[in-house]
């Protein structure tokens, strides 16, 4: 079972949305540290001033995690501040909506480096340190996304499958050599505005960020290797494992309407 009571706990993207949601319980369950990463340099600021009964325990950086230079030259100023991280919360993503025929060559590589690469090298950043201490908490925050197809949002999807895969590659292998904890997330739709628009499928309604938040903190207490909300997420492995593909297209696509919840996609302005 993982703690948070006296331990360093980081959230990229820590600043905003379920990061910041995190952070905050992780301080309520004893966390000794909270680092946090962001590139938004005004919710740094609210978040601090939010969290200014913690004062003492909160240490923010302005990080861009699609740049790997800034990821590692921070990560050595990390260590060599507050000497070792005990929970790594790969939290950070954007999302570009859209027809992919439409997507820009910047949209694209700007998204994969951010959702994909920057959790990678972040972790990257931290796992010798990690193993030589053998212990820690590697939490990445991928998505519902990331287990089924949906329209207008090829390339989103393509970064949180290449998470997932990512992800639970990295929990076999840490598995087999060290007290390293991994935890893959999947939820669908969040209430944080990142999806503003979107029309959520039938029985999937969007999830409340403070909740999913709570029960991410949850998981990682109990070590689960992964938390899926809500329950219809929980149960798109078994259906996807026995339905044929034109199968599964109609009853995620007919039924549920899963296909078209991004038809009305407006995003974060």
């Amino acid at each position: 079972m993982s703690t948070f009571n006296n331990k360093h706990i980081l959230v990229t993207g820590g600043a905003g949305g379920i990061g910041f949601l995190m952070g905050k319980e992780a301080l309520k369950h004893n966390a000794k540290k909270l680092i946090i990463w962001d590139i938004d340099e005004n919710n740094i600021e609210k978040s601090l001033n939010a969290l200014s009964d913690y004062s003492e325990q909160v240490f923010t950086y302005r990080v861009d995690i699609s740049d790997p230079d800034q990821v590692y030259q921070t990560a050595e100023q990390i260590l060599d501040e507050h000497r070792h991280i005990d929970i790594l919360i790969n939290n950070a993503g954007t999302v570009v909506g859209g027809d992919f025929s439409d997507h820009s060559r910047s949209d694209i590589e700007r998204l994969i480096k951010i959702n994909l690469l920057g959790s990678m090298h972040t972790t990257q950043a931290f796992i010798d340190a990690m193993i030589n201490q053998n212990q820690g908490h590697i939490v990445n925050i991928a998505s519902a996304a990331g287990r089924m197809a949906n329209p207008k949002m090829s390339v989103y999807a393509g970064s949180k499958w290449g998470v997932i895969g990512w992800s639970e590659s990295l929990r076999l292998e840490l598995e087999s050599n060290s007290n390293i904890n991994v935890t893959t997330v999947e939820p669908s739709y969040i209430n944080t505005g990142l999806f503003k628009g979107v029309s959520p499928p039938l029985l999937t309604p969007l999830l409340d960020a403070a909740d999913i938040a709570k029960k991410i903190i949850s998981a990682i207490q109990k070590d689960k290797i992964h938390l899926r909300e809500p329950f219809m997420v929980k149960i798109l492995p078994f259906l996807k494992g026995i339905l044929p593909t034109r199968a599964f297209d109609f009853v995620a696509g007919r039924l549920f309407q899963v296909y078209h919840s991004m038809d009305t996609f407006k995003g974060r302005t």
